[in-house]
């Protein structure tokens, strides 16, 4: 049937239409990346945006929660029992609150230099150099003196901390993981890193380094190498008894000896990737890091993810209320409600682990002990120790996995108590009378390190022994 001319009218209007309108609006690129830079400035000229929005992470932490936060608090002074758990190692001389990614390798530069006497590894997660340096260097990366490799990286980068680079592929701004010890522990889980979603690398590219990591020594105590300790464990199950079990099974691993007790023991790093992945209930609904700490928002009008990373508490919760309805100061409470609890366990299992530690201490000094005995306290003091500092070193209070932070302190606990008690018992065996409640001794650490440290009791949060204010 023979169409007449009017039928063909709308396609002439829209024809029209089509050919009076603007030009969409293309992103106008600037510059191009040159492969393997390192500057973030340079990424800035092409994204001003997300540039701008990084270099904010310098602001403080005003806003954030009582516990962790971005500002350089004396984490030692506000939990006194760690001086006692942590003698012996560079975290009981030195143990700041560190701040933004900006001043990650500042903070470490400025740190009291027995922070850094495992070597050059201690980079790693410091510089986006670290991988260069490991690939050029080899082992001598990890065992040269920590200002010897540091001074190879330009100097005009001495003090650069988080870049671009760290994260994605300068051409094409894909997310990439950059360290090469994220690619073994993947595969150590099962997981093919070149299979990863885009989601899966939203919390991989963070997680290659808030993770915590072994450095082996070998018998002179030069570090070997570094690795995570996830050989035992699961995609999204990877636990604290795991994580220990892999800690024991080398000698090796085992990178400090603890001074009241005389115990060798391996170390627990900021594991925020091992707690929030076992089952938590926001990695069950399939929540990456960045939906939390870097959401989506409009500047003029364009959409970027935010580079500011931070807290929700520090921004009115608003990357929590794109999926929760409830109002932001309600979301708030929660959020502290859980960090008391968990806090409150927290400060009892570390007061009850530092008590056994004196017992043991005492022990190993008196003669005729009940070697048995002793060794029982000390197995179990072990135990405590792990799972105190798991929680203590990892940067959400128990927020990221609240049921599982209460379990781990819960076990905590529980062998800091059995220490305990095996160390009174072998004490009264041998004759000693032995009191209802060790002194801490704290005033041992009243200078600390080649800076002289002062403890500052004021800080304290001043709990009492039961983690009670």
């Amino acid at each position: 049937m023979k169409k007449t001319w009017w039928a063909w009218l709308p396609v002439l209007i829209l024809l029209l239409l089509a050919g009076c309108a603007p030009p969409r609006a293309e992103k106008v690129k600037t510059a191009s990346i040159p492969p393997g830079e390192v500057d973030p400035a340079v990424w800035g000229k092409v994204y001003p945006l997300e540039y701008d929005s990084f270099m904010m992470t310098k602001e403080g932490g005003q806003g954030e929660s009582k516990y962790k936060g971005s500002e350089p608090r004396d984490k030692l002074s506000e939990y006194p029992f760690q001086l006692v758990l942590l003698d012996g190692w560079g975290m009981g001389v030195e143990f700041n609150e560190p701040r933004g990614h900006v001043y990650m390798l500042k903070d470490q530069l400025d740190v009291d230099p027995s922070r850094r006497k495992a070597g050059g590894v201690c980079l790693s997660c410091k510089s986006p150099y670290a991988p260069q340096l490991k690939e050029q260097m080899g082992l001598a990366y990890f065992q040269e003196p920590y200002d010897r490799v540091h001074a190879m990286i330009p100097e005009n980068h001495a003090e650069l901390g988080l870049s671009c680079i760290d994260c994605h592929d300068p051409a094409s701004m894909d997310l990439k993981l950059s360290r090469w010890f994220m690619d073994d522990a993947l595969k150590a889980l099962g997981k093919d890193p070149a299979s990863l979603t885009r989601q899966e690398k939203r919390t991989l590219v963070c997680a290659q380094c808030h993770n915590t990591y072994v450095i082996p020594k070998d018998k002179n105590m030069k570090s070997t190498g570094l690795f995570l300790p996830w050989q035992e464990s699961e995609w999204g199950k990877i636990t604290i008894e795991d994580i220990e079990s892999v800690i024991k099974s080398d000698p090796a691993n085992l990178e400090w000896k603890n001074n009241p007790t005389g115990i060798k023991l391996g170390h627990i790093r900021h594991p925020e990737f091992e707690l929030y992945s076992n089952g938590s209930v926001h990695w069950r609904a399939g929540v990456a890091c960045a939906d939390c700490h870097m959401p989506y928002e409009r500047v003029g009008n364009s959409k970027i993810s935010s580079h500011h990373v931070q807290s929700p508490l520090k921004d009115n919760m608003r990357a929590c209320t794109q999926c929760h309805n409830q109002d932001p100061q309600w979301l708030r409470e929660q959020v502290i409600l859980i960090q008391d609890r968990v806090n409150n366990l927290y400060t009892r299992a570390g007061n009850a682990a530092a008590q056994a530690a004196r017992a043991i201490e005492l022990a190993n000094k008196t003669s005729g002990v009940d070697r048995q005995l002793l060794d029982q306290a000390k197995r179990f003091y072990e135990k405590a120790y792990y799972r105190v500092t798991f929680i203590g070193a990892e940067n959400s209070m128990g927020f990221h996995n609240p049921e599982e932070a209460l379990r781990v302190l819960g076990d905590g606990l529980y062998y800091a108590d059995q220490a305990l008690m095996k160390a009174r018992e072998a004490l009264v065996k041998a004759g000693v009378e032995v009191p209802d409640k060790f002194d801490l001794e704290l005033s041992r650490y009243a200078k600390r390190g080649t800076k002289e440290v002062p403890y500052r009791p004021e800080q304290n949060l001043e709990f009492t022994f039961d983690g009670t204010k």
